[in-house]
């Protein structure tokens, strides 16, 4: 089996060999720039992980694997120009450089990219791919809807919050690995357990993004500490803080948002101060634990050795433990 270090090394190789080499070269520069950033990878790593846990070799993958990887740096694109953020993995975003024209249209070009790389899987493969793929797009988009939506509403619930992030997170990272999991030739029920597996995993990738957003630090978070603060997004949060605030907390919570000038290191230390005193960092650390431990129960109902699962294991205490 190939360690999780082989897998990075194999993956950012071929994503340095992507090219697109069509007219006009502008079009596709801001492709280049986004995807030359890096990143984590992961996506496409436990789409490669996946795949090896059924067979040796995992070129039949790599198609796969490298349209999730556009995709989701084309997500990134676009939802950097919504959220009008200045930074991507400590680098300038795309609207940023260039423009906010120049980032819409090169994201369109990115999505229709991603497609043609997945083209490039064998045909007994195509069909089963071709509509999990669409199928995850689709919900991504449901997802970021649900996303700019909650900022408009004075109330948003749990419930509702962890769907929103299943389909704008979680159900990429549950793509890749059954993906992995239908090129590798795995059995329909292993195929499933990595997919809910790769649900619950986001679910707990997603929350410990939010703690990151507001305790982490710059310089290895690769973004802006406290910028969903700003944009006042509903995060799992900001949403209990609503619920538990005293009135006096609640008084100030509704004053940062009525604002429309102020010192953003300001806000952030209040959001800050209040999610301390009502302990919502613990909460949201149980959270993610809880997610966690349903992503293992799924991983235990896998036939295969366990030899097979040391570095999907590995992988997930990555997440889990992350601090980018």
């Amino acid at each position: 089996m190939l360690s999780f270090d082989n897998i990075l090394q194999r993956i950012e190789q071929e994503v340095s060999q992507l090219r697109f080499d069509y007219p006009p070269k502008s079009l596709y520069t801001p492709i280049e720039y986004i995807l030359s950033l890096g990143g984590k990878r992961i996506r496409p790593a436990l789409t490669l992980i996946a795949c090896n846990i059924y067979k040796d070799a995992v070129d039949d993958v790599i198609p796969a694997a490298l349209c999730l990887e556009v995709f989701h740096n084309f997500t990134l694109l676009h939802d950097d120009l919504m959220d009008q953020a200045d930074k991507r993995r400590n680098k300038p975003t795309v609207h940023k450089v260039w423009n906010a024209n120049t980032a819409i249209l090169s994201g369109d070009a990115m999505l229709i990219a991603a497609y043609n790389v997945l083209a490039h899987s064998r045909p007994e493969y195509m069909e089963e791919l071709l509509g999990l793929f669409t199928m995850t797009a689709l919900e991504i988009c449901g997802g970021q809807q649900y996303d700019m939506e909650f900022e408009l509403r004075a109330e948003v619930s749990e419930e509702e919050y962890i769907e929103m992030i299943r389909l704008k997170t979680a159900v990429l990272m549950a793509c890749g690995l059954k993906m992995g999991a239908i090129v590798g030739g795995a059995a329909k029920e292993d195929a499933e357990h990595l997919y809910q597996y790769g649900l619950n995993i986001g679910l707990a990738f997603q929350l410990r993004d939010d703690l990151l957003d507001v305790y982490g630090n710059p310089e290895t978070f690769g973004k802006n500490i406290g910028g969903d603060i700003l944009c006042n997004k509903k995060t799992f949060l900001l949403i209990h803080a609503l619920r538990k605030a005293s009135p006096e907390q609640q008084k100030e919570l509704h004053g940062w948002f009525e604002k429309k000038s102020y010192v953003p290191e300001e806000k952030i230390a209040a959001f800050r101060h209040i999610y301390d005193d009502l302990g919502l960092k613990e909460m949201a650390e149980s959270k993610i634990q809880y997610y966690y431990n349903e992503a293992l129960l799924h991983f235990s109902r896998l036939n295969v050795p366990d030899e097979k699962l040391i570095v999907l294991k590995e992988v997930s205490d990555i997440l889990l433990h992350r601090e980018s």
